[in-house]
């Protein structure tokens, strides 16, 4: 990717006049304001849902015989509007469509994580379990297809589950009402009759689903630590006005909670996440740090290579690209 129009990094905007090293993007036009992706003020757009029924795939789960209860389907809907959104089940295909089935997915996959990044917002929920609710969601669909799983049921579920793996523990009837007003702004709270029952019993039952296929393997390791005390090294590197005259720590905690929307939150490590991004971060405002035997990011991580920061800025960056292109 030779450029981009733009990056999404918290702060005032403000214009940046490089960003990666050569082979990786040239050059980035703006900055823009804290909230990340503030060009999607929808990103998911109410429609008809796939059908609950097919949360489980046939003989996937043998010892898990249902997902949902019967009738839920019509629970789901009411908290998912049966609008305009495209079919899951057909990855979101019409007539005439050029969209690639793994454009579609990862068009499916960010707005799934943008609707979990902003239910955990509503929720009251800290960065780090929401960050967990998107690696589950992105370790769950590694191993199945998007269209056998209702996502939106299964994000559901990561963020109930996230609660629990973070010690940040929720009400489902929290996640659902919180859920249901996402998609349907004006609408009052769920009545607690049997649909709310039905659809509380399948985000129980689905998030039994995602133990059982993901192992039980629910520890996670994310880049924040390793970004925190990065960004108390750096800073101590730097002069401390040009420090305060830079939102350098902001941008970089924008850009790690962004490489959520995409799997190269699990296809890379941890630390070399929280590497590339405050790379990105400190190129794009032209901070320049003492120069000596060893680069910083050697210095602060041994087992990071140039390499592996232009991959991860890159997929970073195209999934800007692509965000760009779907609004």
């Amino acid at each position: 990717m030779q450029s981009v129009s733009r990056v999404v990094s918290p702060g005032s905007v403000q214009s940046v006049s490089r960003v990666v090293s050569p082979g990786s993007v040239q050059s980035v036009s703006r900055v823009v304001s804290p909230g990340s992706m503030q060009s999607v003020s929808r990103v998911v757009s109410p429609g008809s849902m796939q059908s609950v029924s097919r949360v489980v795939s046939p003989g996937s789960m043998q010892s898990v015989s249902r997902v949902v209860s019967p009738g839920s389907m019509q629970s789901v809907s009411r908290v998912v509007s049966p609008v305009s959104m495209q079919s899951v089940s057909s990855g979101g295909k019409r007539t005439g469509d050029t969209e690639t089935d793994s454009s579609r997915e990862m068009k499916t996959h960010f707005r799934v994580c943008r609707f979990i990044m902003e239910t955990g917002v509503k929720l009251g929920m800290r960065s780090v379990p929401v960050a967990t609710a998107c690696v589950l969601y992105h370790r769950f669909f590694q191993c199945v297809s998007v269209s056998l799983y209702e996502p939106y049921l299964v994000a559901m579920s990561c963020i109930y589950l996230a609660g629990k793996v973070e010690e940040q523990h929720l009400r489902t009837r929290d996640i659902i009402n919180v859920c249901h007003r996402y998609f349907h702004q004006s609408s009052d709270p769920l009545n607690c009759d049997t649909e709310f029952w039905e659809l509380r019993d399948s985000v129980v039952q689905c998030e039994l689903l995602v133990l059982r296929q993901l192992n039980f393997h629910v520890s996670l390791q994310h880049p924040h630590k390793y970004l925190l005390h990065y960004l108390l090294s750096v800073k101590s590197l730097v002069n401390r006005h040009a420090w305060s005259r830079t939102p350098v720590a902001e941008t970089s905690w924008a850009l790690l909670r962004d490489c959520y929307h995409g799997n190269m939150c699990v296809r890379h490590a941890p630390q070399h996440i929280a590497i590339a991004t405050l790379y990105l971060a400190l190129h794009s405002y032209g901070v320049e740090l003492p120069v000596g035997q060893r680069e910083w990011w050697q210095v602060l991580c041994e087992d990071v290579a140039k390499e592996h920061i232009d991959t991860i800025i890159s997929d970073l960056l195209h999934l800007y690209d692509m965000e760009a292109k779907w609004t």
